[in-house]
């Protein structure tokens, strides 16, 4: 099997919320992708329910997008405690945590509607929780994003 990334961070060593650069990839055309890890909730110790991370990943879709140019794609990880967003070319961590800070006041005070929820835009329209992705936004702005630097499990 391939090595994946997250498996060699130690989990147990890193703080959240964070911006971590989790990767960076150079194509054959000589394009580059980096891959950042967006974490909300501490790993292990918290996770956010389906519903809230789902509504987190309609909004930071388009908010990340408004503060930030060249991303790619904003997807929830499994474990449920972030997002992973891939963007092209490398911008800074701290640049991202900027962006993320931003999009993440953007949800905190979002409106009531959450973009892309009916049957013909979401693969799960009903999974939705838009007050608790407010206030899980509002918890992260309280604690404060960092930039993390890559921990790796010491083997």
């Amino acid at each position: 099997m391939a090595k994946v990334e997250s498996f060699d961070l130690d989990h147990t060593k890193v703080r959240a919320p964070y911006v971590r650069i989790a990767g960076v990839k150079h194509t054959p055309k000589g394009d580059t992708i980096t891959k950042y890890d967006l974490r909300l909730t501490q790993p292990n110790q918290e996770a956010i329910d389906s519903s809230t991370l789902h509504t987190l990943e309609h909004l930071l879709a388009g908010y990340l997008r408004d503060h930030l140019q060249d991303v790619l794609d904003v997807s929830p990880m499994g474990c449920r405690t972030g997002m992973y967003m891939a963007v092209i070319a490398e911008p800074a961590a701290e640049q991202v945590r900027v962006a993320f800070e931003q999009a993440l006041k953007d949800v905190a005070s979002h409106g009531e509607t959450i973009p892309g929820v009916s049957e013909l835009e979401c693969g799960n329209f009903r999974d939705h929780n838009l007050q608790s992705a407010k206030d899980v936004a509002h918890k992260v702005l309280e604690q404060g994003l960092i930039v993390q630097e890559t921990i790796n499990i010491q083997r």
